[in-house]
């Protein structure tokens, strides 16, 4: 029961990784500070450097438990929250207590980008000439917002955003965990819409397996959930693109619209589409891979669309064109309406 109550909480938190052999796709980071453990060569300040759910947090996290450094002496500040300079006058004041129990007083600063300039001005001291037992890991999404003073004085680690397949498997593990099972285009689709980022991965897992009904968990349900655009409008749009039927997908545009499909997922979930086609043509031999990311019917179009000489890489730039603009269109549909008349009126060359 408990497990249930938690689960509905956060998979995330659930979830998240305690130990160096949790943490999936970035053995640039893991492996390397694994090996400065070993040979005790440890710096006093770290950035780390990285996408939104990198897992930057918990990897802090798991190396201040590799130095043996509890929770008493573990510090995780919010600079988002705590902006000024008297935040940091705060913290260098108390880093010259001695830590409770532990080697080390371990400081996480979480959204660093966010301190002031004057704030930046006070901790450049503090962090240039540390006491032997304080340590910092400063965690950042914006590294150019970061001044080159503090990063000079910090060992810069970059996190990858995690690719298609790593989050893919990440939630199909999840969901056994917790009882279900994810098919591999519900997987897929997951972690296309996570665009990188691990939490949003399991924050939309959360939200499907909260309303499924039975152990089994296809695609259509988390179109449901996510607002993504149904495989069959999707189908029928890429279909009459190629064609260069205007009228066809601009009246498949507007049904995503009357079902209030996000425009933006509509945009990336077709561009996803357009590129397997592409692929198909000129790499006909990954047909394999990509049947593992598509449904049956999918793949199926995938492959027909592929033969038609209609359908080109001009249409992919313009859909990656009109999904970019999107995010900041007055009318969100728009966009890819505009891109649709383009390519359906666009002569061949």
């Amino acid at each position: 029961m408990a497990k249930k109550e938690e689960r509905h909480h956060s998979l995330y938190r659930a979830y998240r990784p305690t130990d160096w052999d949790e943490v999936r796709g970035q053995p640039q980071v893991t492996d390397t500070l694994q090996k400065a453990l070993k040979n005790n060569k440890i710096a006093h300040a770290y950035l780390f450097c990285g996408g939104r759910g990198t897992g930057k947090t918990s990897v802090a996290r798991i190396f201040a438990k590799a130095l043996r450094v509890t929770d008493k002496d573990m510090y995780e500040i919010d600079a988002a929250s705590q902006t000024g300079v008297e935040h940091i006058r705060e913290l260098r004041e108390a880093i010259n207590v001695m830590p409770f129990e532990s080697p080390y007083r371990f400081y996480i600063i979480d959204e660093a980008h966010m301190l002031s300039r004057n704030a930046w001005n006070a901790f450049l001291k503090t962090l240039e000439e540390p006491p032997a037992h304080a340590m910092f890991v400063l965690a950042t999404t914006e590294r150019d917002k970061v001044p080159d003073t503090i990063q000079s004085r910090c060992e810069v680690y970059t996190f990858k955003q995690p690719t298609r397949e790593v989050l893919a498997r990440i939630v199909v593990d999840v969901a056994k965990k917790e009882g279900y099972a994810l098919d591999r285009p519900a997987a897929e689709l997951v972690a296309l819409l996570a665009e990188g980022s691990f939490r949003d991965a399991l924050g939309i897992l959360q939200k499907v397996l909260a309303v499924s009904t039975g152990a089994k968990v296809d695609a259509k349900a988390v179109e449901e959930v996510s607002g993504a655009p149904r495989a069959e409008v999707l189908r029928r749009l890429l279909a009459c693109l190629a064609k260069k039927d205007t009228v066809g997908a601009l009246r498949a545009v507007a049904v995503a619209v009357e079902e209030n499909m996000d425009a933006r997922t509509l945009a990336k979930l077709l561009i996803h589409r357009m590129r397997a086609v592409l692929l198909l043509r000129y790499a006909p031999d990954i047909a394999k891979e990509l049947s593992a990311e598509l449904t049956e019917a999918d793949l199926a179009l995938a492959q027909e669309l592929s033969k038609e000489p209609t359908v080109n890489s001009d249409m992919l730039r313009a859909l990656l064109e009109a999904y970019e603009r999107t995010a900041y269109a007055a009318v969100p549909h728009l966009p890819l309406e505009l891109a649709i008349v383009e390519m359906s009126t666009a002569k061949e060359s």
